[in-house]
C-alpha cells in the first residue's frame, strides 16, 4: 500500500511539473520595483520571447513556470532598465576616441592633454577634444589659441567646451573654415580681440569649423556606437534618447541594429535641417523593435556657461548682454506650424528664461490647449515665474537633466543673481505642471551615470556631497519621482511607455539587478551602487 502511495504521489508531482508553462527566464527571490501605476513591489517575474509574461510572488511564479535560466536574486533590488530621456549617444561614442578635457583646471592642462593624445594618435588628420570649461580656469575667462597654433601649425585642432556650445580652434582649423576677424554670424559669435581671432567660436559659429571635419566612415560609426553601448549597459541604461541626428546617421544605426551588432534601444530626434524634413516628413515616423524616429530637435538658444542662453534681463556678470536666440522667431513659428500637422514631436532646447518664454508661446499657439502630442522643451533651466503655467496649458513636457543643477550651482548665481536663480533648475515646480517629468543625463555634456542623476534629483548634491543640505531643496524630487523619471516617465516622453519603462506583463524584458537599493540607501551610498547585471529583451548584455 505504501509503495502504491509513493508511486501515486510521484505521478502527481510529475503531472504538476508537466502542467507548468514554459518560460525562457525566471527571476525570483528579488525586490522587484515594477514601476507600475501604484509603484508596487513584487518578488519574481517570468520572461518568454524577450517579454515579461508574469509578475508576482516567487512561489507562484516558480510553481506556474519552468525555465532553463533562473536567477536567484538573493533579495537584491531589480529595476526596469534605465531610460535616458536626453543624451547624445553617437557624440558620446565619438568622444571616447578624442581628447578628454573634462576636469581641466587650466588651459595649460588642456594643451598637455592634447599633446599626449597627438603623440598616441599620430594618424589623426584632425585633433578633436571635448570637455573644457573656462569657469574652472583662473579668472574664468575664455582662453585663446596661441599655444595650439604653436604646437600644431599644420594640423587642425577643434576642442569643444563641456556643453558643446562653444569651441576653441587653432589657426589651421580657422583657415580651413575661411573664418576672418570681426566676421559676423546670426545666432553665434566669432570672438575677435585686438583685430585677431582668438579661436573661440560660440553657438552657430562652431558649425563653421565643425562642418569641415571629414564625415566619419561606417567603420568609425560602428566603433563609436559599440563603445558607447558597452558603457551604457554597464550603467544600467537600456534605452537612450539621442537628440539631434541626421537621417544618414539614423540609417547607419538601423543597419547596425538589424545586423545584431547594436543592441541599444534608441529614440531619435532628427536635427532641425531641411534634408531631414525632406527625408522624413512625407514618410512619417519610423519604428522598428529597437529604433523609433519621431522627433525633431530645435535649438532656441545656447548655454548658460558660455553666456549663450537668451535671458529676459542682462547677465549679472556681463551688463548689457542678454545672450541670443540661435534663429529668427519666424523660424520657430514655421517649424511649429509644420510639425503640428504631423506625427512628429517638436523638441526644443531652451535654457534662458527669454528662450523658454518664446518657445512656450509658440507651442501654445499651435497646440491650442491640452493634447497628447508630447512636444518637449529640453532643459527648461531658467523659467520666469510667470511662465510656468504655459507648460500645463498646452501639455508641454519639460525634459530635464538634474546634474545640470549640481554642475552649474558654483557659478550660476554669478550669471543670474540670487533672485532670478530661484526659478532655475526648478524640477519640483516643473513636475507639478503635468504630473510627470522625464529625466536624462545629457551625456557627454554631463557624466553618463544615472546614479548621479538620482543623487542630483533627490539630494541636490554633487559627487563630493556639496552643498551640505542640498542646493535649492524646495525643488528636490522624491525617490519615487526620480525613479519614475528615469524609467516610465522617460519612456512616456518617447511614446514608449507601453513597451518599456516598467516590469509588467507584455512589456520588453529590459531590467537591471543592483547591489544596493536606491529606494532605501543613504546619500553616501548612491554613487557606490553597482549594476550587477543588465538585461535587454530578456538577454544579458552586461554582467559585473
Amino acid at each position: 500500500m505504501k509503495k502504491n502511495l509513493g508511486i501515486y504521489l510521484l505521478l502527481i508531482s510529475i503531472t504538476a511539473c508537466n502542467n507548468k508553462s514554459n518560460a525562457d527566464l525566471i527571476v525570483f527571490n528579488a525586490t522587484v520595483y515594477t514601476i507600475d501605476s501604484t509603484f508596487s513591489i513584487a518578488e519574481a517575474f517570468a520572461v518568454k520571447d524577450g517579454k515579461i509574461i508574469s509578475v508576482g510572488k516567487s512561489a507562484d511564479i516558480l510553481n506556474a513556470y519552468d525555465a532553463k535560466e533562473k536567477i536567484d536574486a538573493q533579495g537584491k533590488a531589480v529595476y526596469p532598465g534605465f531610460v535616458d530621456a536626453h543624451a547624445h549617444f553617437i557624440d558620446y561614442g565619438q568622444s571616447l576616441f578624442s581628447v578628454d578635457l573634462v576636469g581641466c583646471s587650466s588651459f595649460d592642462e588642456v594643451t598637455e592633454r592634447v599633446k599626449k593624445f597627438s603623440k598616441e594618435n599620430p594618424d589623426e588628420t584632425w585633433i578633436r577634444g571635448r570637455g573644457w570649461d573656462q569657469n574652472k580656469f583662473p579668472g574664468r575667462e575664455y582662453p585663446n589659441n596661441q599655444q595650439l597654433n604653436e604646437l600644431f601649425p599644420e594640423k587642425p585642432v577643434v576642442l569643444e567646451r563641456i556643453d558643446g556650445h562653444a569651441v576653441i580652434a587653432n589657426k589651421k582649423a580657422l583657415e580651413l573654415a575661411g573664418i576672418q576677424p570681426k566676421q559676423k554670424i546670426e545666432g553665434g559669435e566669432i570672438e575677435t580681440k585686438n583685430g585677431k581671432l582668438t579661436g573661440v567660436l560660440i553657438d552657430n559659429a562652431t558649425n563653421l569649423v565643425q562642418s569641415k571635419i571629414p564625415y566619419p566612415s561606417l567603420a568609425q560609426f560602428e566603433k563609436w556606437m559599440i563603445a558607447a553601448q558597452e558603457k551604457c549597459f554597464a550603467q544600467g541604461l537600456t534605452t537612450i534618447t539621442d537628440c539631434g541626428l541626421s537621417y544618414r546617421a539614423v540609417d547607419i544605426i538601423d543597419t547596425l541594429q538589424k545586423s545584431g551588432k547594436l543592441n541599444m534601444r534608441l529614440y531619435v530626434m532628427l536635427s532641425d535641417d531641411k534634408e531631414n524634413y525632406d527625408h522624413y516628413l512625407a514618410k512619417g515616423p519610423y519604428k522598428t523593435d529597437k529604433l523609433f524616429v519621431k522627433g525633431f530637435k530645435v535649438y532656441a538658444d545656447g548655454a548658460l556657461g558660455s553666456r549663450g542662453a537668451c535671458l529676459l534681463q542682462p547677465y549679472s556678470d556681463k551688463p548689457g548682454w542678454n545672450g541670443f536666440l540661435l534663429n529668427t522667431k519666424a523660424h520657430y513659428d514655421s517649424v511649429a506650424n509644420l510639425l503640428s500637422t504631423t506625427g512628429f514631436q517638436m523638441c526644443t532646447h531652451a535654457i534662458g528664461d527669454s528662450a523658454n518664454r518664446e518657445i512656450l508661446n509658440v507651442y501654445n499657439k499651435y497646440l491650442k490647449g491640452k493634447n497628447d502630442k508630447r512636444w518637449r522643451i529640453e532643459h527648461a533651466q531658467i523659467v520666469n515665474e510667470n511662465d510656468f503655467d504655459l507648460f500645463a496649458s498646452a501639455t508641454v513636457i519639460p525634459s530635464v537633466q538634474p546634474t545640470h543643477a549640481t554642475s552649474d550651482m558654483y557659478w550660476a548665481p554669478t550669471r543670474l543673481g540670487t533672485e532670478r536663480l530661484k526659478n532655475g533648475y526648478a524640477y519640483k515646480q516643473l513636475l507639478q505642471q503635468n504630473g510627470w517629468l522625464p529625466l536624462g543625463t545629457d551625456f557627454p555634456v554631463e557624466d553618463i551615470s544615472p546614479f548621479k542623476t538620482f543623487l542630483a534629483a533627490v539630494f541636490r548634491q554633487d559627487a563630493t556631497g556639496f552643498p551640505k543640505g542640498g542646493f535649492q531643496m524646495e525643488n528636490a524630487l522624491s525617490r519615487q519621482e526620480a525613479i519614475r523619471g528615469m524609467t516610465i516617465w522617460a519612456a512616456r516622453a518617447d511614446f514608449l511607455e507601453n513597451e518599456i519603462g516598467s516590469i509588467e506583463p507584455g512589456k520588453k524584458a529590459d531590467f537591471i539587478l543592483l547591489d544596493k537599493d536606491l529606494m532605501k540607501i543613504n546619500q553616501p551610498d548612491v554613487l557606490n551602487t553597482k549594476v550587477l547585471a543588465t538585461y535587454s529583451g530578456g538577454k544579458k548584455v552586461y554582467s559585473k
